[in-house]
């Protein structure tokens, strides 16, 4: 099985004239055999435009992935459903949880679903959900909630799950995508919210093998500490990955030092990447 991977939504956008970026993350899975999968949503404000921009059909999509529930991976689903009618949605049962980011400020702002389960559910959402690790198509799984083992992965500080700031939004739901292939594993990121090290570990755990060839998506090392980025980048070193294409909520400082430790393998996953693997 052979896959073209197409970031839809990202921060920033690529050489693509016409095409928008927005804080968020979508990507197009199309595999060689069988219908595309949608891993996540964006905002919302980008996702049909930039698909048209760049002549993928939509339609065509059976399955959407949603990473974990904040707005801007989420936010583009019901636009889809409304477009293109039904879909089958996989996640995890914890995804409509109350979510909310406390700023430096003192602020705390909703960054949850903008759509309720039934508004989704009556635009033709058929829902998944589950905790575990599972095959979702020939050689294309699902993590499940990850664990945390590892002591300096202790995920974003600034995420509650009251409006009051008290209950520390552990982001259970957090979800990745693992894609078997001919040279190794491609792992499908939306924000690692449990940190790349767990996320590999668990990987590994569940299919034996730590042969990743690519990671894609968003590690959320742009709020993480020190430490954590140190540990990450020993990790990417030990396993040896290839394609190191970062995005979305990795961070600007963090985005450079991984450039700098890993110059051939790194790229910056903007809206209109592709690999073919």
């Amino acid at each position: 099985m052979t896959y073209r991977i197409t970031i839809i939504c990202e921060n920033s956008v690529g050489p693509i004239t016409g095409a928008l970026g927005e804080h968020g993350f979508a990507a197009l899975i199309e595999p060689s055999d069988g219908a595309p999968l949608l891993f996540d949503t964006g905002q919302g404000l980008t996702l049909l435009h930039n698909a048209r921009r760049m002549n993928r059909d939509l339609s065509l999509v059976k399955k959407v992935v949603i990473s974990h529930g904040h707005y801007d991976h989420t936010g583009g689903l019901k636009p889809l459903l409304v477009e293109f009618g039904a879909k089958q949605v996989l996640g995890h049962p914890g995804m409509f949880r109350s979510r909310y980011r406390l700023k430096d400020t003192g602020e705390c702002y909703p960054i949850s679903f903008t759509s309720s389960r039934d508004e989704l559910e009556a635009a033709g959402a058929s829902f998944d959900l589950s905790k575990e690790f599972r095959a979702i198509a020939p050689g294309m799984f699902l993590t499940g909630e990850i664990p945390r083992v590892t002591g300096f992965e202790i995920g974003d500080q600034g995420l509650y799950c009251d409006s009051a700031g008290k209950e520390l939004d552990t982001t259970d739901d957090d979800q990745s995508l693992v894609l078997e292939t001919a040279k190794g594993l491609v792992l499908i990121l939306g924000c690692c919210h449990a940190g790349l090290v767990n996320t590999v570990e668990h990987v590994a755990y569940m299919t034996g093998r730590r042969d990743i060839y690519a990671v894609i998506g968003g590690t959320h090392l742009g709020f993480c500490s020190r430490v954590q980025l140190e540990k990450t980048i020993i990790l990417l070193r030990t396993i040896g990955v290839e394609k190191l294409a970062v995005s979305h909520c990795t961070g600007f400082a963090a985005s450079a030092r991984l450039m700098q430790e890993f110059p051939k393998e790194f790229q910056t996953a903007m809206v209109g990447y592709t690999l073919e693997v």
